[in-house]
């Protein structure tokens, strides 16, 4: 098993600035984030980005640093069943994320979405998203 000498800090800070600051330790994928921001990682070597990965699906490193998102986005397509209303969203950093709509606006494949809570309390469930502006036609592509 893989020992690292560098433990991340994982608690919640009051500053919201201090915690994006770049660290050399791999991100926890679980680690506790505020409601209404969205983080996401940054992989250290080739600076793809992701989303509550262990490893960047590029290179292979393990080496992420967090980064706030805007958590603005365009709804790509759906995923599952419709009860369950739940959508990937293309993120306008260039991660794609895997989030559930709020019922009061019907979402389209091509809407503009916002982020409005990014995790349920405990860093459990999806990211909510809420319709920002409908899809500009019939056809996204």
């Amino acid at each position: 098993m893989l020992q690292t000498d560098i433990l991340e800090d994982t608690e919640p800070r009051e500053d919201h600035e201090a915690a994006a600051v770049a660290t050399t330790a791999p991100a926890t994928p679980n680690a506790p984030a505020d409601r209404d921001e969205l983080l996401f990682q940054r992989c250290l070597w080739c600076g793809t980005p992701a989303y509550r990965r262990s490893f960047c699906r590029a290179c292979g490193s393990v080496a992420f640093r967090r980064e706030r998102s805007a958590g603005d986005g365009v709804v790509v397509r759906r995923h599952g069943q419709v009860p369950h209303n739940t959508w990937f969203v293309a993120m306008n950093e260039g991660f794609n994320l895997l989030c559930q709509a709020t019922d009061e606006a019907p979402v389209a494949v091509g809407s503009r979405v916002s982020v409005v809570q990014a995790v349920a309390p405990l860093g459990q469930g999806l990211p909510v998203v809420e319709p920002t502006r409908p899809p500009t036609s019939n056809r996204w592509w």
